[in-house]
């Protein structure tokens, strides 16, 4: 949940688009100040004299106009809107678009001056106000202002984006890069089209929807080691199809420690413990025993416990098989359904030589001390030789138990 969420909070968007520019007259917005030296409330410069009606006449100059592409008091504006200000015979010098309340909407202004568009969104149920000030090519002052108010929203139609990696966490080589939006994503598409992830270095990856309020982005291989990621969703007052609109553009930049892979084989009872490739302890360990084998494939590390009550009706295990064991210590969990490694000094004596677990990986307390002190998030765990079924999707951050040409499948721009 996001307690914080309402329809006010602040968004922050970039703004993708081609502003045309084009010769054209004052369209739905109509002016509010009089052009200096201007005739009326048409925007455009008085270019003649009578004085001049009985000599030769210089060249005409065509009027200057102004154009808004909020019309002047239009109600319900899409909050997908770009606000651009454009004119024709003109030079812009000014534009200035504000909301009630007093904060201004960031813009770009073009090169030539010709246009203006703004690089954030628009918030929903505000009204603006557009001060644009122009010179026209005949050197008259124009200014036009203009109001809007856009469309009012519910919760329920905006959708709002959590990201992991936390901003500024140091996370294992295979941390999936996760956005779980609170509200459904139908157009999955175009929300991702405002969604990228960059790394220094440079590495491949792909988005892979895993349902429409869950999207991974991760690269092609493992992280390289002390990579550092940056992860722009920059979604906010994006149409997220079927009446949703994105709620909150946002950044968050992490860093990847050193490559900790762990491989677990259930014939052999032990795990080699690998930190940048080098070998740095071999753990004698327990798995699943028969009817409750552990899951072959790569696993991550989703968390991580000091102390933990282990509980198997959590996980439907119940009868004589069942039970409820509080404080297990150094616990990490590898998937949704249960799997654990974790302190097991209760099997000591299997260890190294048995499978005797309810399908998590069991070692003594010193050795799953240690291996926890050294451990975070995005961890990778590969488990073999189980007679138990394959890692799934799905299961925890199984990501990496597709191949990069399946995983870049699940891309909505694939």
């Amino acid at each position: 949940m996001t307690p914080f969420r309402t329809s006010a909070l602040p968004r922050r968007g970039v703004l993708l688009g081609t502003l045309a520019v084009s010769a054209v007259a004052l369209t739905a917005c109509q002016d509010d100040t009089a052009a200096s030296g201007s005739t009326g409330g048409t925007g455009t410069s008085d270019a003649s004299s009578a004085a001049d009606s009985s000599t030769s006449a210089e060249p005409s100059v065509s009027p200057a106009s102004v154009t808004v592409n909020c019309g002047g008091g239009e109600e319900d504006v899409p909050v997908s809107r770009v606000v651009t200000v454009t004119v024709a015979n003109a030079t812009l010098t000014k534009v200035a678009v504000r909301a009630d309340g007093g904060e201004e909407l960031p813009g770009t202004m073009a090169d030539n001056q010709y246009s203006w568009r703004a690089d954030d969104r628009l918030e929903p149920g505000t009204t603006y106000q557009v001060r644009a000030v122009a010179v026209g090519d005949d050197g008259a002052k124009v200014n036009r202002k203009v109001t809007f108010r856009t469309q009012d929203l519910t919760l329920a139609q905006q959708t709002y984006p959590s990201i992991a990696p936390l901003e500024g966490e140091t996370v294992g080589v295979g941390m999936p890069v996760i956005v779980t939006f609170d509200v459904a994503v139908s157009d999955q598409a175009a929300m991702e089209r405002q969604m990228t992830v960059t790394a220094q270095p440079a590495q491949d990856g792909a988005w892979h929807w895993l349902s429409q309020h869950e999207v991974h982005w991760r690269p092609k291989s493992y992280w390289q080691a002390g990579s550092k990621v940056t992860v722009d969703v920059a979604v906010n007052g994006v149409d997220a199809g079927d009446g949703v609109y994105g709620q909150l553009s946002r950044r968050v930049s992490f860093d990847v420690g050193d490559a900790h892979v762990y491989r677990v084989n259930a014939k052999t009872h032990e795990m080699k413990v690998f930190s940048n490739g080098k070998l740095l302890r071999t753990l004698p360990i327990t798995t699943g025993k028969p009817g409750f084998d552990t899951r072959n494939g790569t696993k991550v590390i989703i968390e991580k416990f000091a102390s933990k009550r282990m509980n198997s009706e959590t996980v439907g295990i119940s009868g004589a098989e069942a039970y409820n064991i509080s404080g297990v210590k150094w616990a990490m969990r590898l998937t949704y359904s249960g799997e654990f490694i974790h302190a097991a000094p209760w099997s000591v004596s299997s260890q190294g030589n048995a499978n005797v677990s309810h399908g998590c990986t069991g070692m003594s307390t010193a050795n799953a001390g240690w291996l926890y002190e050294m451990s975070r998030r995005g961890d990778v765990v590969v488990t073999t030789g189980t007679n138990g079924n394959d890692m799934t999707l799905t299961n925890g951050w199984g990501d990496w138990n597709e191949s990069f040409r399946q995983w870049r499948k699940g891309s909505a721009l694939a």
